[in-house]
């Protein structure tokens, strides 16, 4: 039972980890479509916070095996 509540866990962090840098990546779209002279420092500011988020979902891939093991 155990494993099957990890393997939920692990599935939800990496779930949450896409959508969110999907809706990263959809908002950066649109602002460089709307202020193209600006794209170097949404691009900047979009690597930033998606690499942010794949650090949480890490931790919370690593959390769940680790507790669920």
């Amino acid at each position: 039972m155990t494993g099957t509540l990890a393997a939920i866990g692990v599935g939800l962090s990496v779930i949450g980890a896409g959508m969110g840098i999907g809706k990263i990546g959809s908002s950066a779209t649109e602002a460089i479509a709307r202020q193209p002279e600006a794209a170097s420092k949404i691009q900047t500011a979009m690597i930033i916070a998606a690499a942010l988020i794949e650090g949480v979902a890490l931790f919370g891939v690593v959390a769940s095996a680790f507790f669920g093991a």
